[in-house]
């Protein structure tokens, strides 16, 4: 059997440009039983790692956009998992300075500043993603080691617009109808939708930079090496 890196992303362009030489790329597109099928998959086929790669919204303050994550932990509820420490730390070693701080998994993304914060404040975490609690809970389960790398986009500060919620389809592809549709509906949320995009291209630009700095199986490198286990 074959053994590859499996990448975990919320969109299909996430997953585009993370996509390992030898192994796959998943877009969940906010679909959690698609996402658990589609992983499950891939470990069964050979996956011998995963890695959660991708934007992510700010929780703790000044963490302007484009600021890279490599977190130590990713938090979901009352489960908290250690990501790989020999991986994190080859990434780390290939990019620089990067947030260790906890990421936290959510079920729908965060729109107000105040929900940031208070999620902030009850977890630690500086950032959240829709994407990595999964990873970890799947890798864990099947016994293979995870990491995360992510990307701020929106910060902790700021708002999210409407239209910005509900640009994501299923398969990981942008819904732009949607995102008109929603302009037309309010069309006082476009300077804000302007900001969004920037903040988007910013952040992109450091994931790709994240990207090539990596090489092809972003950073993992086969070897023995101890699994990692949810911490009750």
């Amino acid at each position: 059997m074959a053994h590859f890196v499996v990448v975990v992303t919320g969109l299909l362009a996430e997953a585009r440009l993370a996509q390992p030489v030898s192994g796959r790329a998943i877009a969940g597109g906010g679909d959690p039983l698609r996402l658990e099928a589609e992983l499950d998959r891939a470990l069964a086929d050979g996956a011998q790692a995963v890695l959660s790669f991708g934007l992510a919204g700010g929780l703790a303050p000044e963490r302007p956009p484009g600021t890279l994550l490599l977190p130590t932990l990713v938090i979901s509820g009352s489960e908290h998992y250690a990501t790989d420490p020999r991986w994190t730390q080859a990434m780390r070693c290939a990019l620089g300075a990067a947030d260790p701080g906890p990421v936290a998994g959510v079920d729908s993304p965060l729109f107000r500043p105040i929900d940031k914060a208070e999620l902030h404040k009850a977890t630690g975490a500086v950032a959240a993603d829709m994407e990595s609690h999964f990873v970890a809970r799947l890798a864990l389960r099947a016994r293979r080691p995870f990491a995360a790398l992510r990307v701020i986009c929106d910060p902790a500060e700021r708002a999210l617009p409407p239209a910005a919620l509900i640009g994501m389809r299923p398969n990981g592809h942008v819904n732009l109808a949607a995102v008109l549709a929603s302009l037309l509906r309010n069309p006082r949320q476009l300077p804000d939708l302007v900001r969004v995009a920037s903040d988007v291209r910013i952040a992109m630009s450091a994931l790709t930079r994240c990207r090539r700095a990596l090489g092809p199986e972003l950073g993992w490198v086969t070897a023995d090496r101890a699994t990692g286990a949810a911490i009750q």
